[in-house]
């Protein structure tokens, strides 16, 4: 009885993992002809313009960011955090170049200072996710092995950690 509840649990779970997969593909995949026409039109306002300004130039970085991150994800199956973070700071960037000149002097010394310490502590989260991926590794590079592992019945803290270190 035990090992028929495993095998449909073990069924169950790859065909769970199965359409999240599937799902993932699908929604990546509309988001980047999203981000490809958002970006084509873009850039037609520009070329009607007849030229660049700064902030079109870092909306077009964004947009190439995001399209980065999505050909990320179908090369190697992982979504790195660090490149949201990327997208933020680039964005913050562009905030601060573009619109802080639109605002009032009183509130634009405090909207520079917010601005600027939100670029810090972004930038100093990635130095913080970088070290402690190197230090640690991340989460979802033990997870396929933790899944077979599991399965064989033979994981322990102690093999994770040494995994971890090498």
């Amino acid at each position: 009885m035990s090992n028929r509840y495993t095998d449909i649990h073990e069924r169950l779970q790859y065909i769970g993992r199965e359409i999240v997969d599937v799902f993932h593909y699908i929604i990546l995949f509309l988001i980047g002809l999203v981000v490809i026409w958002t970006a084509g039109k873009e850039f037609l306002i520009i070329i009607y313009k007849g030229s660049a300004e700064l902030k079109d130039i870092l909306m077009l970085f964004i947009y190439l960011e995001l399209l980065a991150m999505i050909g990320i994800y179908f090369k190697t199956h992982r979504l790195p955090v660090q490149f949201l973070i990327f997208i933020a700071i680039t964005a913050l960037s562009r905030h601060l170049v573009v619109d802080v000149q639109a605002v009032s002097d009183y509130f634009h010394l405090w909207l520079l200072a917010t601005i600027a310490i939100a670029i810090m502590a972004l930038s100093a989260s990635i130095v913080i996710l970088t070290w402690t991926a190197r230090m640690f590794g991340r989460p979802e590079d033990y997870l396929d092995d933790h899944h077979a592992s599991h399965k064989a019945g033979t994981y322990s803290m102690d093999d994770n950690t040494k995994r971890r270190r090498e």
